[in-house]
């Protein structure tokens, strides 16, 4: 008899284990390979953000200006991400300056620079430069603006100083957002 329940009491397991799995494989999520980490859209941004190693700074950056839980929020927002190599491109010693405490307004600015409200796919932002004849200027959560543009097939954005930027992964989708990878940090007048 207790052979018997233990049996029924494996094949119950194995059985629920098997639904548990096909209902896993079936919900498979498309997702976008960030820093050698796969990004779920059902995660928010700074889930995914935390498992790209090529953007430890950027994540550093966002808890040193103690933003985590405003990217953690509904949102939706559009983060321009800079990579660590985009980061390592700043005069020496500039991003070790930023962390500090006594940064962190300034630091913020910055990296609220690098968002705008709502959630605009690559598609969205392409359509604004068509409409505005090859150019579109977008506000910032910062406040500041910032000018999209194309060459080629890639989507450019000029910060305020004339610097610019450009996407080399678009549309990471996120729950609260989407995330635009780009290769140089934006900088404000």
């Amino acid at each position: 008899m207790k052979s018997s329940i233990g049996r029924l009491g494996l094949v119950v397991l194995t059985a629920s284990f098997c639904l548990i799995s096909a209902a896993h494989a079936g919900s498979k999520e498309k997702t976008v390979k960030v820093g050698g980490a796969e990004m779920y859209p059902s995660k928010d941004i700074v889930e995914n953000a935390v498992n790209s190693k090529d953007h430890t700074t950027l994540v550093a950056a966002v808890k040193a200006a103690d933003l985590v839980k405003t990217l953690k929020s509904d949102g939706p927002f559009t983060v321009l991400a800079p990579t660590n190599a985009a980061f390592a491109k700043l005069p020496a010693g500039t991003v070790e300056s930023l962390l500090k405490p006594e940064a962190k307004p300034t630091l913020s600015k910055i990296l609220t620079y690098h968002v705008l409200a709502g959630k605009f796919d690559s598609k969205d932002l392409l359509k604004l430069v068509k409409d505005g004849g090859g150019k579109a200027v977008v506000k910032t959560v910062a406040g500041n603006e910032l000018t999209l543009s194309q060459k080629d097939s890639v989507l450019v954005i000029t910060d305020e100083k004339g610097g610019s930027a450009h996407v080399s992964i678009a549309d990471v989708h996120q729950k609260n957002g989407v995330i635009h990878v780009i290769d140089a940090v934006l900088l404000l007048k």
